[in-house]
């Protein structure tokens, strides 16, 4: 089947890749979802699909990069929950706030997702754990000065996140 324009492809494939997504992620309405993002994902990467080979391969990639980040960003979420049970709750952020920094915290965490995970080990002891370099250093049997590099790596790629 030659398939030339995105409505074919998705007539051709929409229900196939919910199927396929709804097993990978136990939900029809997440998969639903991410069949959607997948789709726009398609019409903006690749608005030409005439010469597109293998559309379930092509599909199924870019749908589990989707789901990995969905399952990342509920992973997040879920320690964001748990951290702001154990807050009095008076101190606790509003709805607004919760959402800005759940926001925050999906930019860093993609960020980080971009380092060697050494760097992202390091930096996770540093700041999630309170470890201090030396500390780290004994822990990955490695000097104080490369601690030092990973976390500059670290902090320049934080920085270069961008603001809301």
């Amino acid at each position: 089947m030659t398939i030339c324009h995105v409505g074919q492809l998705y007539s051709a494939y929409r229900g196939w890749l919910h199927n396929w997504l709804r097993g990978k992620l136990g939900c029809s309405e997440q998969a639903a979802d991410l069949v959607q993002e997948t789709f726009i994902r398609v019409m903006t990467a690749r608005p030409n699909i005439a010469s597109l080979e293998q559309p379930r391969a092509y599909l199924s990639s870019i749908a589990k990069n989707l789901a990995i980040d969905y399952w990342r960003r509920k992973e997040l979420e879920e320690a964001y929950l748990a951290a702001l049970a154990l807050l009095p709750e008076h101190e606790a952020p509003s709805p607004e706030q919760s959402l800005l920094v759940m926001e925050a915290l999906e930019r860093v965490d993609k960020v980080l997702q971009s380092l060697p995970s050494v760097t992202q080990q390091v930096f996770l002891l540093s700041q999630l754990e309170g470890l201090t370099y030396a500390t780290i250093a004994a822990q990955l049997n490695c000097s104080v000065p490369t601690i030092k590099r990973h976390m500059h790596k670290a902090f320049i790629a934080c920085m270069q996140v961008e603001p809301l």
